[in-house]
């Protein structure tokens, strides 16, 4: 099982996954803030990330995606839609976007609260 570390502005968090989840699926079984505004069904870019390590294990784009990644903030070569991404069998080093950070805590405002309030603890 590939490991996957997932890069965020205050920590790295690491999971394993199976080959074929979609890293949406893996980043949300280890409480992962991936935004996913769609559902994970490729219509908007909310799940965008920056794959850093490993992308060249990852299938490549389908025509869905790329149109979708057109509307994403802060495109760069390695950018994937955490939705349709599918983990191959490399280890991954995934960086979340603002963008997709944003989408989460909008959906999830409790949860941007509980870090507020964590991160103020920790200073």
């Amino acid at each position: 099982m590939p490991q996957i570390r997932f890069i965020l502005p205050w920590a790295t968090q690491e999971t394993h996954a199976h080959p074929g989840q979609s890293i949406l699926e893996v980043g949300k079984a280890a409480n992962v803030p991936l935004g996913h505004m769609c559902g994970g069904v490729c219509a908007c870019s909310t799940c965008h990330i920056w794959v850093r390590q490993g992308a060249d294990s990852l299938p490549q784009p389908e025509v869905a995606e790329l149109d979708q990644l057109e509307h994403a903030f802060g495109l760069k070569p390695h950018s994937r839609l955490a939705c349709q991404a599918l983990v191959g069998e490399e280890a991954l080093e995934v960086v979340l976007t603002e963008e997709s950070l944003k989408a989460y805590f909008s959906e999830n405002p409790d949860e941007a609260c509980k870090l507020r309030d964590k991160t103020k603890a920790s200073k």
